[in-house]
C-alpha cells in the first residue's frame, strides 16, 4: 500500500513507439543470436539516413542479410540492442505485445499475486525488452533503465505497463554509471503523486521499500524464493546476515524460521536504518551493526564467535571485465572469513550477483575458500533468482544470481598450499 511522502514530478520522455519514417541501416559482423551487439562487432551505418542516438535501426550482417531491428547508440559500448529478429519493423503493437506477455507470465503463469505484492515485472533480455527492468511494489512500478533508446520511449512503455498491471504510479531510475556509459542525462522520472516509500508483504514478512536512496529499484525481488527457503534452516539457531541491506534474510529467519537471534551487518548506514525500520514493522528484534563486512567478520573470528547460519550476500563485486581479478579476490576473502564463522553442521548461504562470474568459477572460489579456512563443505544446492527473472537462452548472463547452500564440517588445519 502507498504511504505518505510524495516526490517532485519529472515528465517522462515520450518518443513514439511507432516506426518513424525510413529506418537507418546498420551493418554488423555476424553477432550470433545474442541481443547485445558490442562496438567491436559493428561495421557502421550504411549509406542513406544516418541514425541518431536512440533511433530504431534496421540491422544487417556483413553480407547485407537482414538480421532484425534494434536501438542505436553510437556513443555506447553496446551500439545496438537487438529488439526483434526478422524483416518486420517493431511498431507500437509489438512493444505493447511484449509488455502484455511479461505481465501475463507473472500474473497468470507464475501466479505471483498470491505470493507477494512485490516481484519483477520486466526482466530486460529475458522478456525481450533489452535495457529495461521493472519491479512491482504494490501499486507502484519501479523501473531501472540501461539504454538511451528505452529511456527516450519510457513514457509510453510505462503507461502501457501501468495500465496492463493495474498499478497507480511509477518511478524510473537511471544509475549514474549507466548514464555516463550511454552518455545521456537520465534524470529520474516519476508520475504525479508517486510515493517515495511503500509497504509490501512477502511470505508473511512486511517490508518498507524506499525509492529515494535505495539500491537498484528499491528492493531485491530476485532473492524472494531464497529468503523463503532459508527459514527452513533457522529454527533455534543464531543467524548472521552479512551485507544485509534492508534485512530481508534476517527477517525471514526470525518471522518464518524461528531463529533464536539474528545479527545483521551492512556498511551502508541507510541500509541499516531501513533494516531497523523493517524489524520494528514486524515487531521483532535484530542486532543491527553498521560495519564493514571484512572487518566485522575478522573480529568475530578473533572472538571465536560461531553461528548456526551465516548469510553472505554482497553487492556486485565485478561490474566489468577490468574488475575481474579484484572481484575474485574479494569473493575469496569474504567467503574464507564467512566459513570460519559457521559452527560445525551449520549452514552458509553465500551469493554472487556478478553476472560476469560464471557459476563454475564461483564454485571454484568456494573450494579455495574452504581450503584457506580449514573447513570441509558439502553443497546442498546452487540456486538463482526467482522465476520472475527469466533468462533468454541467447543471453545466459541474465542468470546473474548464484546462491550456494553449503553445510560446513569440522574445523581442521588450514591449507597453506595452492588456493586453486
Amino acid at each position: 500500500m502507498g504511504e505518505q511522502g510524495r516526490s517532485r514530478v519529472a515528465e517522462a520522455p515520450s518518443r513514439s513507439l511507432e516506426v518513424e519514417g525510413t529506418l537507418p541501416t546498420v551493418r554488423v559482423r555476424s553477432p550470433g543470436w545474442h541481443p547485445l551487439i558490442f562496438k567491436k562487432m559493428v561495421i557502421g551505418p550504411e549509406p542513406g539516413p544516418r541514425p541518431s542516438d536512440g533511433d530504431l535501426v534496421r540491422v544487417v550482417d556483413r553480407d547485407g542479410v537482414p538480421l532484425g531491428f534494434g536501438l542505436w547508440n553510437g556513443k555506447s559500448q553496446i551500439p545496438v540492442r537487438l529488439i526483434v529478429r526478422g524483416e518486420r519493423p517493431p511498431g507500437s503493437e509489438f512493444w505493447e505485445g511484449r509488455i502484455d506477455e511479461a505481465v501475463s507470465l507473472r500474473r497468470e503463469t507464475l501466479g505471483l499475486d498470491s505470493v507477494s505484492d512485490a516481484y519483477r515485472l520486466v526482466h530486460a533480455e529475458g522478456d525481450g525488452l533489452s535495457g529495461l527492468v521493472v519491479d512491482r511494489f504494490g501499486e507502484v512500478l519501479s523501473a531501472e533503465v540501461f539504454s538511451l533508446g528505452i529511456y527516450q520511449r519510457i513514457g509510453p512503455l510505462m503507461d502501457r505497463l501501468r495500465e496492463k498491471a493495474g498499478a497507480s504510479a511509477y518511478r524510473v531510475h537511471v544509475d549514474h554509471r549507466i548514464a555516463q556509459a550511454e552518455e545521456f542525462s537520465g534524470r529520474p522520472v516519476a508520475t504525479e503523486g508517486a510515493p517515495e516509500k511503500v509497504e509490501i508483504r512477502e511470505h508473511g514478512v512486511r517490508y518498507r521499500v524506499r525509492f529515494e536512496g535505495g539500491h537498484k529499484t528499491g528492493f531485491f525481488c530476485d532473492q524472494r524464493d531464497n529468503r523463503k527457503e532459508l527459514a527452513r534452516y533457522c529454527q533455534g539457531r543464531s543467524v548472521l546476515d552479512v551485507c544485509c541491506y534492508s534485512g530481508g534474510f534476517g527477517l525471514s529467519a526470525l518471522v518464518n524460521g524461528g531463529a533464536k537471534e539474528v545479527s545483521a551487518v551492512d556498511l551502508d548506514e541507510k541500509a541499516v536504518a531501513m533494516a531497523r525500520e523493517n524489524a520494528n514493522l514486524n515487531q521483532v528484534r535484530m542486532n543491527l551493526v553498521h560495519a564493514d563486512a571484512f572487518g566485522y567478520m575478522r573480529q568475530m573470528g578473533v572472538n571465536r564467535r560461531r553461528f548456526g547460519v551465516v548469510v553472505l550476500d554482497p553487492p556486485k563485486l565485478i561490474g566489468s571485465r577490468r574488475e575481474m581479478d579484484e572481484g575474485r579476490k574479494k569473493y575469496l576473502d569474504l567467503n574464507t572469513l564467512a566459513m570460519g564463522l559457521v559452527e560445525p553442521g551449520g549452514l552458509l548461504l553465500t551469493c554472487s550477483c556478478s553476472g560476469l562470474l560464471p557459476v563454475e568459477e564461483f564454485s571454484g572460489i568456494l573450494r579455495s575458500a574452504g581450503r584457506r579456512a580449514g573447513r570441509s563443505a558439502r553443497l546442498l544446492a546452487m540456486t538463482g533468482a526467482a522465476p520472475d527473472h527469466p533468462v533468454g537462452l541467447e543471453a545466459p548472463e541474465g542468470a546473474y544470481l548464484k546462491a550456494a547452500w553449503l553445510v560446513l564440517g569440522e574445523e581442521s588445519k588450514r591449507d597453506q598450499g595452492e588456493d586453486s
